[in-house]
């Protein structure tokens, strides 16, 4: 009777333990594993650092150089005139049109009428390309605020406050009623952007997170086994021994 071991169903026999294993451990890799994931952005945490901190130089550098300073001029008047009689339908009236009030802030009409003011050699649609023209009702007031961003600070005081004169004649007209007051002329007009700061920490920002998408998109397309721990946890085996490599080999 031949009694020689039967290497064959040995072998057979771990093959299809191991297979077993790595079918087990492929439905396993379905799911990210988050630790594995922080050990990756961990080891890398230098290089993130890194394009953050570059990130940050150059689109600061970028917007001091390449960015023009604009300034913000504010004037605010009074939407209804106190020399009149203020009753509630006065206010109720006056309500309800604010928003109306607002669109005649940024008409050609009214724009046309600021150029004539202030002697403009100008179009209407270069006053609007070149200056940001705002009208806001600032919440629970019967005030506008008429807001005007120049790269120039004096010239967006000027405009403001032109344009806040010539609203005021313009609301009296439609209103029927006496000319509403200025609360607060505009004055030089103040710098409002760019806010290099926050420029510079969006920019910092945008490079670090290209830099962790790389290297989450480098993790998930990498099925490769480098490590001694690769081979158990993802083949169930025990590593006995291994052979170094030496990259630099020469032949004898």
């Amino acid at each position: 009777m031949d009694q020689r071991p039967n290497y064959n169903y040995a072998y057979r026999n771990g093959e299809s333990a191991v297979g077993f294993r790595v079918q087990q451990n492929q439905r396993e890799e379905d799911e990210v594993d988050l630790m594995d994931i922080l050990r990756v952005l961990a080891h890398h945490a230098w290089i993130i650092a890194l394009a953050a901190l570059i990130g940050a130089v150059l689109v600061g550098v970028a917007v001091m150089l390449f960015v023009p300073a604009k300034y913000t001029a504010n004037a605010t008047i009074y939407v209804f005139s106190t020399e009149g009689e203020t009753n509630t339908a006065t206010l109720n009236t006056v309500d309800k049109m604010t928003t109306d009030f607002q669109i005649i802030g940024t008409t050609r009409t009214t724009l046309n009428l600021v150029i004539e003011e202030l002697g403009l050699d100008t179009t209407v649609e270069q006053l609007r390309r070149e200056n940001t023209i705002r009208v806001t009702n600032p919440t629970g007031s019967h005030m506008l605020r008429i807001s005007v961003t120049n790269e120039d600070p004096e010239t967006a005081a000027q405009i403001s406050n032109s344009l806040a004169s010539v609203m005021c004649d313009q609301i009296a007209y439609v209103m029927k009623s006496d000319r509403p007051q200025f609360v607060e002329p505009a004055v030089t007009g103040t710098k409002s952007s760019p806010a290099l700061k926050r420029d510079a920490a969006l920019g910092g920002l945008g490079f670090a997170l290209a830099v962790v998408a790389f290297l989450l998109i480098r993790y998930f397309n990498n099925d490769t086994i480098t490590t001694e721990e690769d081979v158990t946890r993802y083949l169930g085996l025990t590593t006995l021994s291994s052979v170094p490599l030496e990259r630099n080999m020469t032949k004898s």
